[in-house]
């Protein structure tokens, strides 16, 4: 039994590290620049604050530090983006191993998530819903230890990983719900005492920097994201369209999932028992959270971007396969393995297809190119150091990145909005604009 398991181990890690490399390789081969999302996520790190006009600051953190470590290197960020994948890969199987006696099954409900594009083939630009992705995984991780062994430690670091993952996306909001449902049921049911509500301790010291800096800044966050949904134009027949609109995207989402799953057994019937906290857990987890979005593009008529989806179905694999683990034929692992593969390799070549026949991408930007021609400008008309660069995120953000001097962004000049400005050293510190 040892055995099986170290081999199962090593198949495990075998596998993401393969995962790591392949997709931290490819989008490095194959950009010329690095995409929009990372762009911005580097100009905001240059100039560090508690908030950022689109998002919370985690992400900017992140990037920041690997920047700071090996500078200007885009394979750097690309390798960051599935730094947050493993890591999230690592938990689900770590919280599957809790959940099944046969390691095996833990693997696949890893292996499971290769068919859901949001962990393979958009995972090349970091951003905030990669950035979610690890916090959100140990969020239910500590959830599910604080649950079981009732230490005060694990409810803290459920609190902890929360207020980081609230501090990427406000998305976490949804599995907060969830969280809140089970605790509450849990509690009524004298599962667990009180002694959970001390995770309410270390997520609020965690969010109260960035608690400070929305209300000096007029909640602008919050602003962007309801802005992102289309919130005030929404008529009678939004309310139906735009969920239904969700759920169909969904479906096609986890096609290639459950195309997996299938192989794995041709017959799922299952009955539900209630009374298996373990079940109840897994449904709140998973469920709760993505029910709760279809509720609010129901009742409030917005659009839900797909992307916004990213973590909502991290443990997803371990949901299917604990409901219908007495059907799973091991062995017929053939046909399962052999779709797994496809896909694997499918996901890095269609990526690299994609980024080198169309031409017309962020990620085709000449960026580094047109730093030089700026830096060659300001040398012959100025000279010294750059500090600060005032533009958009993407034009002055490049900039910002490639630039020898690694000037600070801003783009709080309204009124240069359409304009790139370069402003020097010293105390009379000036600003060009570059045309």
């Amino acid at each position: 039994m040892a055995e099986i398991k170290k081999n199962i181990n090593n198949l495990f890690y075998i596998f993401i590290t393969t995962h790591l490399i392949v997709w931290t390789l490819i989008p490095s081969l194959t950009n010329n620049n690095l995409p929009l999302d990372i762009i911005e996520a580097l100009a905001w790190g240059s100039n560090l604050d508690w908030g950022f006009n689109k998002h919370p600051p985690m992400s900017a953190f992140l990037v920041e530090i690997f920047y700071q470590i090996f500078g200007p290197q885009d394979w750097v960020y690309y390798l960051l983006s599935q730094i947050c994948v493993i890591i999230s890969f690592f938990v689900v199987f770590k919280l599957a191993e809790d959940f099944f006696e046969n390691k095996f099954f833990s693997l696949l409900s890893v292996l499971l998530l290769e068919g859901i594009y949001f962990y393979n083939f958009t995972t090349p630009e970091f951003n905030v819903n990669v950035c979610l992705m690890p916090f959100w995984s140990l969020t239910v991780l500590y959830l599910w230890k604080g649950f079981k062994d009732n230490k005060i430690i694990d409810w803290l670091l459920l609190g902890l990983f929360a207020g980081f993952g609230f501090l990427s996306k406000y998305l976490l909001i949804y599995l907060g719900f969830g969280i809140d449902i089970f605790l509450i049921y849990m509690i009524y049911k004298k599962k667990i005492d009180f002694k959970c509500l001390v995770s309410i301790l270390s997520f609020l010291i965690v969010l109260l920097p960035h608690l400070i800096w929305l209300t000096e800044n007029n909640y602008i966050t919050i602003t962007y994201g309801l802005d992102r949904t289309g919130t005030g134009d929404q008529n009678f027949l939004d309310h139906i369209i735009h969920p239904l609109v969700f759920l169909g995207k969904q479906i096609g989402i986890l096609i290639p999932f459950f195309l997996m799953l299938f192989f794995l057994s041709n017959k799922f019937k299952t009955k539900f028992n209630f009374k298996d906290n373990k079940l109840l857990f897994l449904l709140t987890i998973n469920i709760v959270p993505i029910a709760l979005v279809f509720l609010t593009s129901m009742i409030m008529g917005v659009k839900i971007r797909t992307m916004w989806m990213t973590p909502f179905y991290l443990f997803f694999g371990v949901l299917v396969i604990y409901i219908f683990q007495s059907q799973i034929n091991l062995n017929k692992l053939k046909g399962f393995s052999i779709v797994f593969v496809i896909l694997f390799i499918f996901s890095p070549f269609a990526y690299a297809y994609v980024s080198i026949t169309q031409t017309d991408k962020r990620t085709d930007y000449p960026g580094k190119e047109k730093a030089k021609i700026v830096q060659k400008w300001w040398n012959n008309n100025y000279g010294g150091k750059i500090t600060l660069v005032i533009g958009n995120e993407w034009e002055a953000g490049n900039l910002s990145y490639h630039l020898k001097d690694r000037p600070e962004w801003t783009s709080e000049f309204k009124e240069l909005k359409d304009s790139i400005y370069l402003c020097g050293e010293g105390n009379n510190r000036r600003c060009f604009p570059y045309k």
